[in-house]
Formats: structure tokens, C-alpha cells, sequence
């Protein structure tokens, strides 16, 4: 009995050491949000999130739901005070102090909606750079590169070719068509890879944004994490005007609530690549399908 208490005792001071450490913040959840993202850019994970919110795998999180955010006290960032002057906005003070809007209004405990008056300060993430020092030339290098100087040829050369406008649109095709091409062959090395939602492609698995986000990572082109922020990324695209390479976006829920939930890669001939939530795995399908075709939102060119 004693031991068994002494047990007890041990196991309720670890709980309260493990509460006194992390604290939460308050986070409302935005359209397009999702747990992995607010996990991500709060740096913790979707387990903790899941535990402090008492929520259950496959719970759906709604816009407006106000959640706990695990957030650890001795990685909080150091701040400073800023006044606002004439011009500023959010977007602007947090350019220039290299964060966020979501974290500047997180901070200062207000809302993107909130005017900035000015004169008020805010709080802001404390910044600090070192610069690096360049090396001065000791005096016998210096003595060398002076008399290169002199032996520069200053003879003429033969004029280049001067591109002319076929030149740079067919340099510009070429470049596009090879784009699309690797675009496609990335993706393609996918195809039956497993469907996870909110997976970010840990151990070969995706949902469909993170699918895509990967293909378009690995040819240097960098998208956003959720589907209906990728619908708003790039240059709009008309269905008729679809290319290889080009994201495609869908309203697949229920009821078609009208917003986007689902995107794929366009490979020509009306087919798509993606991770599909039905099909638990990474497919090729027709857009000629009457579910897909029916339930079409647009598509983006991301450059």
C-alpha cells in the first residue's frame, strides 16, 4: 500500500512539472486551417493539439472554433516595443520585423480587423543579425591584383547575337514544356502511394495538398501547405487553357458547400494526378468523370 501510493505521489508530480512548463495560447481557426498547419506554425504537433483540446481523431475542425495551443514558455520569443507611424499596417510591420500577421495579432492579443492608431506601440519578435566581416586583403595581394591591371587585353570582340522576340518565346516554351515534363515524372513516382489526411509526406504518405506541395517543392517552386490556399496562388488558369503541370481544384464535400477542399495536377488529355481520400492512395483520373467534372472550382498556374 505504501509503495502504491509513494507511486501515485511520484506520478502527480511529473503531471504538474510537465503543466507548470507548457503553457497555451488561444487560436481561432481561419478558413483553410487545419491541425497540421496550425501545428506547424505554432511548432508543436497534431497529438498535442488533439490532447489539450480533448478532440478525437477525424473530429472536423470548424472556422471560428477557438482552440489551446501548446506553447512552451522558454522558446517564446524575446520582443520589443514598436510605435505605429503614418502608413503602417500589419502587413507591413511584419515584413519589416521578418514575422507574421498571425503572430503579431497572436502577440498583441487582437484581430486583423483591429485599426492600428498611431503613435500606439505594439509588441513585436526581437530581431538580431550579425554582420559578417569582410576580409581586407593582406598587401601583397593587393600588390598582385594592381598589376593584373595592366595586362588586361583591350581587344576587340566580335559583336553577339542580339535575341529577338521568337527567340525569348521559344526559349520561353522550351523552358515551360520541360517544367511541366519533370512536374509530371515527379508526381507520377507517387502513383499508389497511401492517402493520409493531414499527412505531410513522412514516410510516403499524403493528402492531397501536401501531394502536391511536394511535387511542386522538388522543382523548385514553392506553394502554400492547404488546398484552398493553393487555389488562390499562382495565375487564374481557364478550364479551356489547361496545361500539363497546372493545379486543378475541387469542391468534393457532401453538400458542395462551395469552397475548396481538393486539388490535383493536370497531365493533359482532361486526367489529373492526386491523393484521393476515396480511393486511399495516389491515383490518376478523368476529368471527364461526372463527379469530378461536376464538382470542378478552377485552377492555378504557380510559377
Amino acid at each position: 500500500m505504501k509503495k502504491l501510493s509513494k507511486l501515485l505521489l511520484v506520478l502527480s508530480f511529473t503531471t504538474a512539472t510537465m503543466n507548470a512548463a507548457t503553457t497555451t495560447i488561444k487560436y481561432k481557426a481561419k478558413s483553410g486551417d487545419s491541425l497540421y498547419s496550425i501545428a506547424k506554425e505554432n511548432h508543436t504537433t497534431v497529438t498535442k493539439l488533439r490532447q489539450v483540446n480533448r478532440m478525437k481523431k477525424g473530429d472536423i475542425l470548424k472556422v471560428g472554433k477557438v482552440l489551446k495551443v501548446p506553447t512552451n514558455k522558454k522558446s517564446s520569443p524575446k520582443l520589443s516595443k514598436y510605435r505605429i507611424k503614418k502608413g503602417d499596417n500589419l502587413s507591413s510591420i511584419a515584413k519589416r520585423h521578418h514575422t507574421t500577421i498571425e503572430k503579431l495579432t497572436t502577440i498583441n492579443s487582437m484581430k486583423r480587423s483591429d485599426i492600428l492608431k498611431l503613435g500606439h506601440t505594439i509588441k513585436v519578435p526581437k530581431t538580431t543579425y550579425r554582420l559578417a566581416k569582410k576580409k581586407k586583403p593582406s598587401g601583397k595581394k593587393l600588390v598582385a591584383s594592381l598589376s593584373n591591371l595592366d595586362t588586361v587585353s583591350l581587344k576587340s570582340t566580335k559583336r553577339s547575337h542580339k535575341p529577338t522576340l521568337s527567340d525569348i518565346f521559344n526559349t520561353k516554351k522550351t523552358s515551360n514544356l520541360a517544367k511541366s515534363k519533370k512536374i509530371e515524372t515527379v508526381a507520377k513516382k507517387k502513383l499508389g502511394k497511401r492517402y493520409v489526411w493531414g499527412a505531410s509526406g513522412t514516410k510516403n504518405t499524403y493528402d492531397c495538398s501536401s501531394f502536391t506541395k511536394y511535387v511542386y517543392r522538388k522543382n523548385g517552386i514553392s506553394i502554400p501547405r492547404t488546398s484552398i490556399n493553393q487555389s488562390k496562388h499562382g495565375k487564374y488558369v481557364k478550364r479551356k487553357d489547361l496545361k500539363k503541370g497546372d493545379l486543378i481544384f475541387f469542391d468534393t464535400s457532401k453538400r458542395r458547400k462551395g469552397y475548396v477542399n481538393h486539388v490535383g495536377i493536370y497531365l493533359g488529355d482532361n486526367k489529373f494526378i492526386h491523393a484521393s481520400s476515396a480511393k486511399k492512395k495516389v491515383v490518376i483520373t478523368s476529368l471527364d468523370k461526372n463527379f469530378y467534372s461536376r464538382r470542378y472550382k478552377g485552377a492555378r498556374r504557380p510559377s
